[in-house]
């Protein structure tokens, strides 16, 4: 087994449920998203040789497993375009915040959801997104800007 197979074992065992949270964002529901958090880590033991090794092993996972997750394949960075539709599995655990994420640009969507849901830091975000360290920053601030304009303290604690 080569050094490349040994850490990415090592990526599924810390981080498959990661996966699998941020995936149901993607699919709807956990089931399918354990189902594409394997076929991810499946496509990349296979594309070993895609892994330039100039990014994090973990992003470049990530998105393979967004490409996995809408129906495309690729490794390096996902455009705009490609960035997959995330929302809450079940929304009626809270409507109002279901709702004011969903009026969220897809991009501040989806630093919303890597953040939260995925655990990444800033730095991992940028990588997976191919977008600067700060332009995550950014993005994630003006996400928060937006929905504390969209809710408001009774609101979130209702």
């Amino acid at each position: 087994m080569g050094r490349l197979d040994s850490d990415l074992e090592d990526l599924y065992r810390r981080r498959q449920g990661a996966f699998q949270v941020m995936l149901a964002s993607v699919t709807g529901n956990i089931e399918s998203a354990r189902d594409v958090a394997q076929e991810a880590f499946a496509r990349a033991l296979q594309k070993q040789d895609g892994f330039r090794g100039d990014g994090g092993l973990e992003a470049w996972v990530w998105r393979i497993a967004f490409r996995a997750a809408i129906g495309t394949t690729g490794s390096h960075e996902l455009a705009l375009a490609e960035l997959p539709n995330v929302a809450f599995v079940d929304e009626r655990l809270d409507l109002t915040l279901a709702a004011a994420v969903r009026e969220l640009p897809p991009q501040r969507r989806m630093v919303i959801f890597l953040r939260y849901f995925a655990d990444l830091s800033y730095a991992e975000i940028g990588e997976v997104l191919g977008i600067a360290e700060g332009t995550v920053a950014a993005t994630l601030s003006k996400a928060h800007q937006q929905l504390g304009a969209e809710l408001s303290v009774d609101e979130v604690m209702a």
